[in-house]
């Protein structure tokens, strides 16, 4: 496997929980500047210290960005790293696995 495969799954694994899902999905539609964990912990109705593991988990594969203001960490989505993971599911879907690889998938086609 190479790095950027690795890398992917990390993240992709990173967000296979469904509770880190409807975390990041809250990230996405909350305010630019970022949801303060409190809020998150609310929304969500889950412990402070299971919203913790999984922003950590969220966090560590990069998916997502924290910023402290006082006491208050405030957590939103890093749309670069996003962009990323998606581009590379399209890019490697649409190249059957090879960059150079001239045939389209069907995924790609736009017939």
């Amino acid at each position: 496997m190479t790095g950027r495969v690795e890398q992917a799954a990390e993240r992709l694994k990173a967000l296979g929980h469904p509770l880190r899902l409807s975390i990041l999905r809250r990230l996405v539609q909350g305010p630019e500047a970022g949801t303060p964990a409190g809020e998150l912990q609310t929304r969500l109705d889950i412990p402070a210290s299971t919203l913790s593991h999984h922003l950590a988990t969220l966090a560590d594969a990069d998916l997502v960005l924290v910023a402290r203001e006082g006491t208050t960490l405030r957590y939103r989505a890093d749309y670069g790293t996003l962009r990323a993971l998606t581009e590379y599911l399209w890019q490697d879907c649409c190249a059957g696995g090879a960059a150079d690889d001239p045939q389209p998938s069907p995924c790609c086609r736009r017939d």
